[in-house]
């Protein structure tokens, strides 16, 4: 790996990830130079080539911008991170089999990079975290008489679009003294528009609030569709009547696949918090889960599955991304695996599951396609008259059965 950093520069952790890399290039952008730090060595390569390892608008120009003007480093042994400058964390912080938060990851993160890290240095959480995290890590690093300064400035960003959104969204920031709060405001100022500066457990839920209510309004728009689908109405009629030049619901969502890594996952981290009392958060996750052995059950009571081939549209997540994480088009493989002929899955921009087929293929083999990602390659398709399942109401009415 490449030399150690010059002080003054900034090292981030994680560095190599979906939240890591635009945080990495927008520092980049303003004159950083960065310590790309990743377990990931595969990632980091693919950096080092002028290659992105997953979708990120306007990630690659930058990149290779950066690395023309030799400001990034990439490293994998916490040796290597310069004990100077900012080191910020953006690790992935998971819920476990019985959706409680897993803080071992942090501390298992912060474990590995302690002894390498010098007093005085600025250590940023931007991991979502479980409330009470930020200041649990302060007082453990204490315990170990570390004197680090410690902040909790959370992501905010939408997949795919996070270098955007670092430029345009206000980003939150807080410390555990006045010092670390003082010092993460200065560096985030320069790449955000504004600052909104608070607490760290004020940060904490502000994050985990975000996410959760997003959650939610995701569960009551497929909540709406499952009552509509239930009393023999077109759904899309409704929405449409609902919404249609009047303000009070422009904000609704349309129905659709509510999943990824963080949405049900934050929502989970809340519930843990007010000990499976957060109601709203539980039904949320039951509705949006249950949505695709909804769709199945009503196909299953329409059709014979038992003599079809089943495709699916869509892999990832969410629209026009190649992230799987967390997808609920895998679910729906899974629920069809023992109720269909055969299931096929398409995706024009996965590359990581071999056993996608290719498009074409899966119009022509399949009886019935269920849309489950609404890529924008996928709305003027030619369905060659086979009936399509849209729950998200993305496709012309032409073929869509549900």
């Amino acid at each position: 790996m490449p030399a150690r950093l010059d002080a003054g520069d900034l090292t981030v952790v994680g560095g190599a990830g979906h939240v890591g890399i635009p945080l990495v290039l927008a520092f980049a952008e303003v004159g950083y130079r960065v310590n790309v730090h990743d377990i990931n060595r595969a990632a980091l390569t693919t950096l080092q080539s002028g290659r992105l390892p997953f979708i990120e608008h306007g990630g690659e120009e930058l990149l290779l911008g950066a690395l023309k003007r030799n400001r990034l480093v990439f490293t994998s042994s916490p040796a290597d991170i310069f004990p100077a400058g900012p080191v910020i964390i953006t690790i992935g912080t998971p819920i476990d089999e019985f959706l409680n938060p897993v803080r071992q990851v942090v501390q298992d993160c912060i474990d590995a990079l302690l002894p390498h890290l010098a007093d005085g240095q600025l250590l940023v959480l931007r991991s979502t975290v479980f409330p009470g995290t930020t200041d649990w890590l302060d007082a453990y690093l204490r315990r170990k008489n570390r004197d680090l300064k410690v902040a909790f400035c959370p992501e905010r960003m939408v997949q795919g679009h996070g270098i955007r959104e670092l430029k345009e969204t206000p980003q939150i920031v807080s410390g555990t003294t006045a010092a670390a709060e003082e010092e993460a405001a200065k560096l985030f100022s320069a790449i955000a528009p504004e600052l909104i500066v608070v607490q760290p457990r004020e940060a904490e839920f502000a994050k985990l609030f975000s996410n959760a209510y997003r959650y939610i309004e995701f569960a009551t728009a497929n909540q709406f569709y499952l009552i509509t689908k239930s009393a023999g109405l077109d759904f899309r009629k409704v929405y449409d009547a609902m919404k249609r030049n009047y303000p009070r619901a422009r904000g609704i969502p349309s129905p659709g696949l509510a999943a990824g890594p963080c949405l049900m996952k934050d929502t989970m981290q809340l519930a843990a918090f007010a000990q499976n009392q957060f109601s709203l958060g539980n039904a949320a996750m039951l509705v949006n889960e249950g949505l695709v052995l909804h769709v199945c059950d009503d196909l299953r009571g329409r059709y014979d599955l038992s003599r079809m081939t089943i495709g699916l549209l869509g892999m990832a997540f969410k629209a026009d991304i190649d992230d799987t994480r967390a997808s609920l088009s895998y679910k729906f493989k899974k629920a069809l695996a023992s109720l269909a002929e055969a299931v096929l899955t398409t995706d024009p921009f996965v590359t990581t599951d071999r056993d996608l087929v290719p498009l074409d293929d899966v119009i022509r083999r399949s009886d019935l396609l269920i849309l489950c990602a609404p890529h924008s390659a996928y709305r003027d398709l030619d369905f060659a008259g086979k009936p399509v399942v849209d729950v998200w109401g993305f496709l012309t009415k032409a073929n869509v059965i549900a």
